[in-house]
């Protein structure tokens, strides 16, 4: 009887609702959450375009605000050429997610603007975009 009580309680747990802090989000006050991609792995790359699904899922889009950043090898993730991830980010797009390249990155790889996909921020330095978005308020993500 005891081990039914304790599985019981370990399976509420599992399934414990989120309870929002002050202000709630909502169309007026959303979360603002932004990602880094610095690999250049489908794994890691996959895994930062899932988190931001599910973070937008949970609040629902109209409630979040996701920008992610993507320098060093990350910027694999905005080039046209990677068909499957482009797929992938235009339906994030779709959703009003912002995608941000570095242009350091880009110079130093030799990728031109018209090598990424379309509606991709290009600023000057992707670490310093997430020091900025930092300071303004945004919440900082690294799965």
């Amino acid at each position: 009887m005891r081990r039914v009580i304790l599985i019981l309680l370990a399976f509420g747990l599992l399934f414990g609702e989120t309870e929002f802090a002050e202000p709630k989000p909502s169309i007026d006050n959303p979360r603002k959450i932004v990602f880094p991609i610095t690999h250049g792995d489908d794994e890691s790359i996959n895994h930062v375009l899932s988190s931001a699904n599910n973070v937008m899922k949970f609040y629902g889009p109209e409630n979040v605000q996701i920008a992610i950043i993507c320098y060093a090898k990350g910027i694999r993730t905005l080039l046209k050429k990677e068909k499957k991830i482009a797929v992938r980010v235009r339906a994030l797009q779709t959703y009003d997610v912002e995608f941000v390249a570095c242009h350091n990155t880009m110079r130093t790889l030799k990728i031109k603007p018209e090598d990424l996909i379309e509606d991709v921020e290009i600023v000057t330095a992707g670490i310093v975009e997430l020091v900025e978005r930092d300071l303004k308020g945004w919440i900082y993500i690294r799965p």
